[in-house]
């Protein structure tokens, strides 16, 4: 079970959001970052759900919470923790849920009879008397009570721990295999659910199947005609260290500016500089296309033909509205033409071929057909067979399938960088609605200057007095690896000792070049969510110099 939250997929639907009894929201700004998925949140509030937001920041979201557990950044683990103290000790999980479903819950418990709501409240800055009272109110919720998360969950440190932490809890509640439940993690953009799906992670083959699984790689390649590793591959991450060391000399990168998504801007630049040739397919010469040796142009989705899946697992299909513009190509086109030029020419000729290949490999999407898809609005995976009506939430039936859900203790795993003298406040980024991601979309459109002209480092009004900043002044944020210039946006959603930024406006503030190289040690997710800054001062004289 735990398995298929680590993957990312929601585990419920997001129409089910609306009839839960109970939403806890954790390190998502839903409103800004997943706008749909929070009208169906919103609406679970007016039909009287509770709403329970844990964040540092004091959201849209927030605002509409029953209870806002404002915690400091990277303390999520002690509180869902304590969360499970206090369920196990008041006797108020699901008994029969965890004994007919569940293993490992003894070790769990004794784990957790340390991170008393008292202890816990001394790490995350949350009263006591508030962790006890949210707990109490998500088991009261039992078995209809909706976790949902994203990046300020995953993107420390210690995210996969953050991760189990949270299935801990949604197993605790019985609130696995149920509707109008479960653990929902929201993907942070369009298809990246799909790319998943597909194969492109290191460690699986589409549709999730192990390279290293008996049969499984001997089944591609004979599929594919070709040879395939032995051993997973390396994340990006790794990748950029080996860049640097000259072990990996050639790099193709589709559909991501990495200069400036990746964290520590220029270590990422200088990784792409050392490596001898670079292929961007996009559409867009992006910061990270300028750098390449080719640049194959790709068409957008209103000009490509294929299928999306969303957070929801639903797989939909995707028609083109026009015509390639110029020289730009499907992706799939492009992808056919270099097999060929490879020398491992594939017998297909479409986004359908490549779809009806990859569903007869992966029975996850088996079932999951171009005619129903044309006949339907989308269909969720699990969908095995063709008569099959796809799942609309998983786990229903783990045990008879002999997937039990296994508890696993997690310990509290401070942020890699802490503050000192020198970088005494703590920086963390994200996304806003009126921008998108590295602006290489949002940044060519007009009208978005209006809403958010530009980047802006928003800080608590205690700290924005302590340092004598006034709103809209420009200021010199720096952190160990590098410095940008910003104008600061006084606010109470930042709390005391935090300041936030997105990057979204690359031509002017690259966020990233301050962000730290730390990164989650199972999957190597990025650390974007916590490192040590400093803000100083621009005096007249030398921003005129700049």
């Amino acid at each position: 079970m735990a398995v298929m939250v680590g993957k990312g997929a929601m585990t419920n639907s997001i129409e089910e959001l609306a009839g839960t009894d109970l939403l806890l929201v954790a390190g998502s700004n839903t409103t800004e970052a997943h706008p749909v998925i929070a009208i169906r949140m919103k609406r679970a509030v007016r039909n009287g759900a509770k709403l329970i937001v844990i964040d540092p920041r004091k959201t849209e979201l927030a605002t509409l919470a029953t209870r806002h557990l404002q915690i400091k950044i990277g303390t999520d683990i002690p509180l869902f923790n304590a969360f499970a103290h206090v369920m196990i000790k008041e006797n108020l999980y699901d008994r029969e849920y965890v004994e007919s479903r569940t293993e490992g819950f003894d070790e769990l418990a004794k784990h957790v009879e340390f991170y008393t709501p008292e202890y816990a409240a001394e790490i995350c800055g949350v009263p006591a008397e508030e962790i006890i009272a949210a707990a109490r109110e998500y088991a009261a919720a039992s078995g209809k009570a909706a976790i949902c998360y994203t990046l300020g969950i995953t993107e420390h440190s210690c995210g996969s721990h953050n991760v189990q932490s949270v299935a801990n809890l949604g197993m605790l509640g019985g609130n696995f295999g149920k509707p109008n439940a479960g653990v929902n993690p929201l993907r942070g953009q369009n298809n990246v659910q799909g790319a998943s799906d597909s194969g492109a992670l290191p460690t699986d083959l589409p549709g999730y199947q192990k390279i290293e699984s008996p049969g499984v790689r001997e089944k591609f390649e004979k599929a594919w005609g070709s040879e395939l590793p032995k051993r997973r591959g390396i994340t990006k991450i790794t990748a950029m260290d080996q860049m640097l060391r000259g072990r990996v000399r050639g790099v193709y990168i589709m559909g991501e500016n990495t200069v400036i998504s990746d964290p520590n801007t220029n270590h990422a630049q200088a990784a792409l500089e050392a490596t001898d040739f670079i292929v961007v397919q996009d559409i867009f010469m992006t910061d990270t296309a300028k750098l390449a040796d080719v640049v194959l142009p790709a068409a957008s989705f209103a000009e490509s033909d294929g299928t999306f899946a969303n957070s929801e697992r639903r797989v939909q299909r995707v028609r083109p509205a026009i015509k390639p513009v110029g020289e730009s190509r499907p992706d799939v086109d492009i992808l056919l033409d270099l097999m060929s030029r490879f020398n491992v020419p594939q017998d297909l000729h479409s986004a359908s071929d490549v779809w009806d290949e990859m569903r007869k490999l992966s029975p996850l999407f088996g079932g999951i057909t171009y005619d129903r898809l044309d006949a339907e609005s989308g269909i969720q995976w699990p969908c095995p067979t063709e008569d099959h009506p796809g799942t609309q939430y998983l786990h229903k039936d783990q045990m008879d399938s002999g997937m039990p859900g296994y508890f696993a203790p997690v310990d509290h795993i401070p942020p890699a960088e802490p503050t000192d003298a020198e970088y005494p406040l703590v920086l963390t980024t994200g996304r806003r609605r009126s921008t998108y991601h590295t602006g290489t979309q949002t940044g060519r459109a007009s009208g978005f200057d209006l809403l958010v002209p530009s980047e802006l480092a928003e800080i608590n009004p205690f700290d924005a007095e302590q340092l004598e900043l006034t709103e809209g002044q420009m200021v010199r944020v720096s952190s160990r690896r590098g410095t940008v210039k910003v104008p600061i946006k006084v606010t109470d959603k930042s709390p005391h000792g935090t300041v936030f930024m997105s990057f979204a406006f690359p031509e002017l503030t690259q966020t990233n070049r301050l962000t730290s190289d730390a990164y989650d040690f199972i999957t190597e997710t990025p650390e974007f969510k916590a490192c040590a800054i400093r803000i100083d001062k621009i005096e007249s004289s030398s921003h005129e110099a700049d």
